[in-house]
């Protein structure tokens, strides 16, 4: 290959899949954010050439297409790691990238289901059929661990342990940590295993769909709707939405933030305190209703 960005882009992302081993969706977005890259300043651009001006104008154009500021901050992160990569590997002299900044932007609180709603909604997979006994313990899964959906859906058989209430989950960049199964949901996957024993199916995979194949995030999406329905819950979730219910029910019950940070699986505790602003707001209503100075004339 010749020394131009097309082709050091083919490498970075193969470096990243091979050595870094970051997600698929990672992966995917890198690729896409310096493919747009090399078609603005030209695939055959020798990489040495490109400088800090010529990335700002990249990034103004993006900016002016109406990118929003999470993606103009990925966009931003991709083109950093890449010529990060390309002065490492001795491609370069010095990355053009590295004064680069992404946007400031107001961290959104995240989403999260009262403890009553939970319990309406872990209560809402009634039969015994198949799928009820599955969906069932999908939800005590997500409750319990505070998984992301590409954990539950990446969980093997071998991976649980009933007796001890703990299962091996694999986060972020192949990283690996333990869940933590409370008693509803080791009760909920041993039902499950007992009916899958009895249909034959795979002992591989936990979570199947009803061809005998692994379950897709994306069905698990369309399930969890499903019983959001059922449990009348009317407001938009996702599984993200039972991992934000997690943290914010065990910090309002007193669990400590580096407790939380790690049964999450953050890298950061920053990525862990935006639940204590929830918290806070949490307190904050507690106080104004209950104390009797609160109030305003």
């Amino acid at each position: 290959m010749g020394d131009n960005l097309e082709s050091r882009r083919e490498h970075f992302l193969q470096h990243l899949k091979e050595v870094r081993q970051v997600s698929p969706h990672t992966l995917r977005a890198y690729g896409r954010d310096l493919l747009d890259l090399c078609e603005d300043l030209g695939r055959e651009q020798n990489p040495a050439d490109v400088t800090s001006v010529r990335l700002r104008l990249h990034l103004g154009k993006l900016a002016t297409a109406g990118l929003t500021p999470p993606s103009l901050s990925r966009h931003i992160s991709a083109i950093r790691s890449f010529f990060r990569w390309l002065e490492e590997k001795g491609h370069i002299p010095s990355s053009p990238a590295g004064i680069l900044r992404s946007p400031r932007r107001r961290r959104r609180l995240p989403r999260f289901l009262e403890e009553d709603e939970v319990n309406a909604l872990l209560a809402s997979p009634q039969d015994k059929e198949a799928e009820g006994f599955r969906n069932r313990a999908i939800l005590e899964v997500l409750y319990s661990t505070g998984c992301r959906v590409s954990e539950l859906v990446a969980l093997r058989e071998k991976d649980l342990d009933l007796e001890t209430g703990g299962c091996l989950l694999q986060g972020k960049g192949r990283k690996e940590r333990r869940g933590m199964l409370g008693k509803p949901a080791q009760d909920s996957l041993a039902a499950y295993l007992r009916n899958k024993s009895l249909r034959s199916l795979c002992r591989d995979t936990l979570f199947l769909n009803r061809r005998g194949t692994p379950l897709s995030a994306r069905s698990v999406r369309r399930i969890l709707h499903k019983c959001l329905q059922q449990a009348g819950i009317h407001r938009e979730c996702s599984p993200h939405t039972l991992r934000h219910s997690f943290a914010t029910h065990l910090l309002r019950r007193g669990a400590d933030l580096r407790t939380v940070q790690e049964l999450l699986g953050h890298a950061s505790l920053s990525s862990t305190q935006i639940y204590t602003h929830v918290s806070l707001q949490e307190l904050q209503k507690l106080y104004h209703q209950a104390h009797p100075l609160a109030q305003s004339e």
